[in-house]
């Protein structure tokens, strides 16, 4: 839901968090109960990429629900790795 920004004369300016379409022009001052006008501001958009939000997404969601181990030791992997790449650009790198 947006948070809208209500500004009234003698107060600090407020937010109220109402759904979208929802918020009058005019609704009383929390602190003094006099008219407050809604205040027109910048959106909060954000800038960060869909990796970022699947980090911050994944580091809050370990903090209840811890992500299944599959090996005993840290660092040791179980199946089989891959050699090479099968990507046809990845041959023309030179080799060590």
């Amino acid at each position: 839901m947006p948070i809208y920004e209500f500004r009234c004369a003698g107060c600090p300016d407020f937010e109220l968090i109402l759904p979208m379409g929802t918020a009058p022009v005019v609704t009383a001052c929390p602190t003094c109960q006099g008219d407050a006008r809604r205040r027109i501001t910048a959106p909060n958009i954000s800038r960060t990429g869909s990796s970022a939000f699947q980090l911050i997404d994944a580091a809050t969601r370990s903090a209840h629900e811890p992500t299944v181990v599959d090996s005993t030791k840290p660092g040791v992997r179980t199946g089989k790795t891959q050699r090479y790449t099968s990507n046809p650009l990845h041959q023309k790198l030179p080799r060590p």
